[in-house]
């Protein structure tokens, strides 16, 4: 890993308060959602507020004086967020062309994308970005950048927080589910397999859902539309539900920033290690996984000092935790 420059520094961290500025822009402009309007009632017309796409609402009562200032006080509001929003976005635009210039654009844009649309579903919190992509945001929260042939990756894991509720997360992809989701970031996205958990588009870069295995008496599956994703149990990764999770802001090939959430840097870099020494790890990825173990913890000990080896990450299997011998932490 090199360490970025400070010039880099400068315009990574005015990339993520721009960003942060964007998300809260876009959240109040989507309060405007749904529109505000007169609906007629028995021959009588009263102010509808809008609620969800399918058509539901609220009246606010008939037309009168005060109804007339709350409708043009909403059209003045839903016009100055929209303003507002427009102009964030102009300064994303250029802040975007300093990146590139910068070489501060690390993230594949389909991850970029994938994620920017997790975020505007208010799905942030919902899902946790696992294996190799992680990196990416350790290296942005750290300030350095890694060998690029640590980070080269043809797939991403998207590990759902089972504790959340199917039915709102449901709601909130807009009934389209995960693969709905993943189709507008890149069109073509398609399951692998009919209820599989694996999605891949054009350029064969694969999405996969997981979960944590479950117990015998939560036999549903976990899935958020009729024809979407079903995820998949994967042994091993109980201890990531309860871990210490860590958000960042990174940059993508084009520029623009992304925000991801990743597991604690001390936790991926003990899973690695533990993973490399597993007899049925695939031989062929065992020197990667330690590689990467390695040059994270490398990271957290030289650049996060506030995050310490010492404290003992009680969510991680014992097994995990003893590789601390094995990276020298």
């Amino acid at each position: 890993m090199k360490p970025l420059s400070n010039q880099q520094r400068l315009h990574l961290v005015n990339s993520e308060q721009l960003y942060e500025n964007y998300r809260a822009a876009r959240e109040h402009t989507k309060s405007y959602a749904y529109g505000m309007r007169w609906k007629r009632v028995r021959e009588m017309d009263y102010l509808f507020r809008g609620a969800d796409r399918l058509g539901g609402g609220k009246l606010l009562g008939r037309r009168s004086a005060e109804t007339e200032r709350i409708l043009q006080a909403f059209r003045e509001g839903k016009a100055s967020a929209a303003g507002r929003l427009d102009t964030i976005e102009r300064h994303l635009h250029e802040q975007a062309r300093l990146n590139r210039a910068l070489r501060l654009g690390r993230v594949p844009r389909v991850i970029s994308r994938i994620l920017r649309e997790i975020d505007a579903a208010g799905m942030h919190a919902s899902f946790t970005v696992l294996g190799t992509q992680a990196m990416y945001a350790y290296e942005a929260a750290a300030g350095v950048q890694f060998l690029l042939e640590l980070l080269a990756s043809g797939d991403v894991d998207l590990l759902y927080d089972t504790r959340k509720s199917i039915t709102l997360a449901s709601r909130k992809l807009d009934g389209a589910g995960l693969l709905g989701l993943l189709k507008k970031a890149d069109r073509s996205f398609e399951c692998i397999r009919k209820r599989g958990f694996r999605a891949a588009n054009a350029g064969q870069f694969m999405v996969d859902l997981i979960v944590p295995p479950r117990s015998m008496r939560d036999a549903a599956p976990i899935t958020f539309s009729a024809d979407d994703l079903v995820a998949s149990e994967v042994p091993g990764l109980q201890w990531l539900i309860n871990a210490p999770k860590l958000s960042a802001c990174a940059i993508d090939e084009d520029g623009w920033p992304a925000t991801f959430r990743v597991p604690d840097p001390r936790a991926f870099a003990l899973h690695k290690a533990w993973l490399a020494g597993q007899p049925g790890r695939e031989p062929v990825k065992k020197p990667r996984d330690l590689a990467q173990a390695k040059a994270v913890a490398s990271t957290v000990v030289e650049h996060m000092p506030q995050l310490s080896f010492d404290e003992a990450l009680t969510s991680l299997h014992g097994d995990v935790r003893s590789m601390r011998s094995v990276l020298g932490v």
